[in-house]
């Protein structure tokens, strides 16, 4: 359902965010503009997958840190990227996410331990024996490293099958160790990391159906039982041919009700406009009825490096730019666009940057401001440098400094107002002084008459 490899390109990805120097910032817009800040007014998290080798792009950075507060590792956590050589491994790109999400104060979900996809070649060649103790050393070498830095694990990924059968998914771990392995493995990751949640993740069990069914019946064994489970996660990637099925919300409070948390671990609805909005709404809306949804991820910050990309199924478009999508899952939270200078609901903005012009020493920058689907009579954009950079020279527009000199806030100069969907931009020259990193340019902060 996913793909099914979501490969990301991690060599080499440790040193990216160092070596661009991005600086990205969080805007002026208040908590509830953003979709973090009004989930967490809701109790909630919510995340996304993140990609350690997108960190250095202003642009990713800047909305993954205005607009989240956890992430999920999209591929830098799975068994290929982590141990590749048998007892060899391999954190740099995973910690480069975990390091960026707590030096802004977010979670992190940890994906995953024990999956049947994504492993090294050794691992399908072990015999049993060896098998069980290759996964139980897995489990405790990874959760021992990031302890205490984890909120939830998707200890065990994808282990039944798709279809009506309810059976297990054939695997190494299924067919060498058999049923009692996903009881194991959750059990030594409890004793690897007491402060972690341990979750079960799994896709196509979004309503009530034999897979589900199958799931439900071996949490409800392990709550009976004793063994160590805290949380069931829902992927939750949707289509016109497989959509949120009408009684998401009742399957996500049955398993509630037997004493876990439940939360949307991988969501995307393929589509566009009022349908995909009203279908993401339908989602966040469902895990706010239900006590113990505790939070939700979508998979992926924008469309253009989205797994099921040429189905746009995500928040934000390839430009960054917030889709209908965006503002449902903001009104559904409880949420308001815009933020700044008291815009009422509808006063949104969006922001695309572009490098201009190149000399030895300098660069142009050019940042566009597009009005959202009602007229503006202002907006206000924040451009963060990375030092000894300077700004010399500006056009189009008023700015101010902070006390650093790193971060400009860009205002009109003169006449703000944009009817629906118009854009203007603004200008700068940045004087390298050996740093041709490119600026972090945060969200557009929009108000209204």
């Amino acid at each position: 359902m996913r793909g099914h490899v979501r490969k990301a390109l991690v060599l080499g990805a440790a040193t990216v965010l160092a070596g661009t120097g991005v600086v990205a910032i969080a805007g002026t817009a208040n908590a509830a503009s953003t979709l973090g800040g009004a989930a967490a007014g809701k109790g909630r998290y919510f995340g996304t997958a993140v990609a350690a080798n997108h960190l250095g792009e202003a642009a990713y950075a800047s909305t993954l840190n205005t607009e989240f507060n956890s992430v999920t590792p999209e591929n830098e956590m799975k068994w290929d990227a982590l141990e590749g050589t048998r007892n060899s491994f391999t954190f740099g790109s995973a910690d480069q996410i975990v390091s960026h999400a707590q030096g802004r104060g977010m979670k992190v979900r940890g994906h995953t331990l024990v999956w049947h996809s994504q492993l090294p070649g050794w691992v399908g060649g072990l015999a049993a024996t060896d098998l069980r103790s290759a996964m139980n050393n897995h489990i405790t070498k990874v959760m021992q490293h990031y302890q205490g830095k984890i909120h939830s694990w998707d200890v065990v990924n994808e282990a039944f099958q798709d279809g009506s059968s309810g059976a297990r998914r054939s695997s190494p771990f299924q067919d060498k160790l058999g049923n009692g392995f996903i009881e194991e493995a959750f059990r030594t990751a409890r004793a690897a990391d007491s402060g972690a949640k341990l979750c079960y993740n799994d896709y196509n069990t979004d309503g009530v159906n034999a897979k589900s069914n199958a799931v439900y019946n071996m949490v409800k064994d392990f709550k009976q039982r004793g063994v160590p489970i805290d949380c069931v996660g829902f992927q939750s990637h949707f289509n016109s041919a497989s959509p949120v099925p009408a009684d998401y919300q009742q399957n996500l409070q049955r398993f509630a009700d037997l004493g876990v948390d439940v939360q949307i671990t991988e969501l995307d609805i393929e589509g566009s406009g009022s349908t995909q909005a009203a279908a993401y709404s339908n989602v966040v809306r469902a895990c706010l009825a239900v006590t113990r949804c505790t939070g939700i991820t979508v998979w992926g910050v924008t469309d253009k490096y989205s797994w099921r990309s040429s189905g746009t199924p995500l928040l934000f478009d390839g430009n960054y730019n917030k889709k209908p999508a965006y503002d449902a899952v903001l009104s559904a939270l409880g949420g308001t666009s815009g933020g700044g200078g008291g815009g009422g609901t509808g006063a949104t903005c969006s922001v695309s940057y572009a490098k201009t012009d190149t000399w030895s020493d300098r660069y142009n920058g050019r940042v566009t401001v597009t009005a959202g689907s009602s007229a503006i009579s202002s907006w206000s954009v924040n451009v963060t440098l990375t030092s000894p950079q300077k700004i010399s020279s500006t056009w189009n527009g008023s700015p101010t400094w902070d006390s650093s000199g790193n971060v400009m806030t860009m205002k009109p100069n003169g006449n703000g107002n944009l009817s629906a969907g118009a854009s203007t931009s603004f200008g700068f020259t940045v004087m390298t002084n050996g740093s041709p990193a490119a600026p972090a340019i945060g969200p557009c902060t929009a108000s209204a008459s």
